[in-house]
């Protein structure tokens, strides 16, 4: 019985010395870097977000912040007023706003500027499809660098990923929204007005690329907000995911 009860412990202790002798050797081999990854690889514990699961947490907050912030701006006055996103005129602009209300027109250059801001509401309902691409599109790397990163990581990364797309599809809704509420007569008016004004300096801007750009603009401003309130404000996390998900930012801090 007792060379029987030897020979087990000798099996344990051999099985035991293989386990350490193969970890030393990856250790070795792969270095601490590398065992990290290995590491991470293997199934989690109960308890421990998955990756998938840091992923949909971030891309539900985005989703959120176009819900809630983004589908304000389509509204009538969404940009007019609204002083985070209202459309100013551009620099180029501004003198011939003052000069009209030097000649008494300031009716005429205040309708100028409402009807930019008219089409920037009408081009923003394009942008939701171009959006959930974007996000879907969200991988496990991105979703990492967006957690550990600052209060605006996500909306960083959705402007990276779809203003390219959001410029082709602004712009020509923009020209046909000009059309749509006015703006092009106006604006025709406008500078045709003002280019008559003895001594002047003719101008002749591109208001629709220049309305594209403060559009897209006003929208990342808006989801920025949003994501900045679900990173610092415990009750805007709505979902027991986006509880657990930024609570482990919260532990980076």
């Amino acid at each position: 019985m007792k060379s029987s009860s030897y020979e087990q412990s000798k099996k344990k202790a051999k099985a035991i010395g293989t386990r350490i002798t193969a970890l030393a050797c990856l250790i070795l081999v792969f270095g601490c870097a590398e065992m990290q990854q290995v590491i991470n690889q293997l199934p989690q514990t109960q308890g421990v977000l998955s990756q998938a699961e840091i992923a949909s947490g971030l891309k539900e907050a985005l989703n959120k912040g176009i819900e809630k912030q983004v589908v304000k701006l389509t509204n009538v006055d969404g940009f007019y007023k609204n002083e985070l996103v209202k459309i100013l005129l551009p620099e180029e602009l501004k003198k011939v706003d003052k000069g009209l209300r030097d000649i008494g027109m300031s009716k005429l250059a205040d309708e100028g500027l409402k009807v930019l801001n008219r089409a920037a509401e009408d081009a923003v309902k394009t942008s939701t499809p171009i959006f959930v691409d974007a996000i879907k599109g969200m991988s496990f790397t991105d979703a990492k660098n967006i957690l550990l990163g600052n209060d605006t990581s996500a909306t960083a990364y959705l402007q990276n990923s779809t203003s390219t797309a959001l410029y082709g599809k602004f712009n020509p809704v923009i020209k046909n929204s000009f059309a749509k509420v006015g703006a092009d007569k106006v604006w025709t008016n406008i500078i045709t007005k003002y280019n008559s004004i003895p001594l002047v300096k003719k101008v002749n801007p591109d208001l629709t690329d220049y309305t594209t750009n403060k559009a897209m603009e006003g929208v990342f401003k808006m989801i920025a907000i949003e994501e900045k309130d679900i990173r610092n404000n415990l009750a805007s996390r709505t979902s027991d995911l986006l509880k657990r998900v930024f609570a482990l930012q919260d532990s980076k801090q």
